[in-house]
């Protein structure tokens, strides 16, 4: 039995088993691929955008990282995110106060971005050791060509909206601040890299929106959470 690596699963074993599996519902407009991360389902004249992801690797802002993770997912198909549902697993000893928090995140993040907490799940799960969050976004979209990851076309201008690690930096800063203070890294300097969460921020859903709007986009991609 071959164990696995921490993260994502290898693009080989991935595409084994999306190999197994035959879509014959004709309403499925995107399903599952490699390189996508959001499903398409077509409803009479209305298209249902769907995306689920899990925040494992931050516990500072935890709730906040799940919506804006799957948010930004959505808005990179030209779609603005609507609908949100979440559920929290607790760590043994888990505290009301830590759901309390978690859960004042994800309501907090919804309201910003005008999205809607519609439902979830929360519990105190056995065998963990810091809390997870796992997201479900929905959206409604007309019945039109979408933009997805692989539509991407040779000679197409690529652009970089912010710049690159952003996330990156900004997790290291958070969950990493007392080892980096003790390397001789300025307070100052790692206080600057934990805000990059908010500024420039980790959210693209302004501009995959405007970008749509603007240009004629043939592909857009989030790589927070590496992609």
């Amino acid at each position: 039995m071959n164990s696995l690596p921490v993260g994502k699963l290898p693009s080989a074993l991935l595409k084994r088993f999306l190999g197994k599996l035959k879509i014959e519902d004709e309403r499925v407009v995107l399903g599952p691929a490699i390189g996508e991360d959001v499903a398409v389902i077509k409803f009479n004249n209305k298209l249902l955008v769907a995306k689920t992801d899990p925040v494992t690797f931050a516990t500072d802002l935890i709730g906040w990282y799940a919506v804006n993770v799957n948010a930004n997912d959505i808005a990179t198909m030209g779609v603005r995110p609507r609908w949100f549902l979440a559920t929290i697993l607790l760590p043994e000893q888990g505290t009301s106060q830590e759901a309390e928090r978690i859960f004042d995140q994800i309501l907090s993040a919804c309201n910003s971005l005008e999205i809607t907490l519609v439902g979830g799940h929360t519990e105190t799960t056995y065998g963990l050791t810091r809390p997870i969050v796992v997201g479900c976004m929905l959206a409604e979209a007309e019945n039109q060509p979408i933009i997805t990851t692989s539509g991407a076309k040779p000679g197409d201008d690529i652009v970089i909206t912010k710049g690159i690690a952003i996330e990156g930096t900004a997790v290291l800063a958070r969950e990493a601040k007392p080892t980096l203070l003790s390397s001789k890294l300025s307070q100052d300097l790692v206080q600057r890299a934990a805000d990059y969460l908010f500024s420039p921020g980790i959210s693209v859903l302004q501009e995959a929106l405007i970008a749509d709007s603007r240009v004629k986009v043939h592909s857009m991609h989030d790589p927070t959470e590496g992609g």
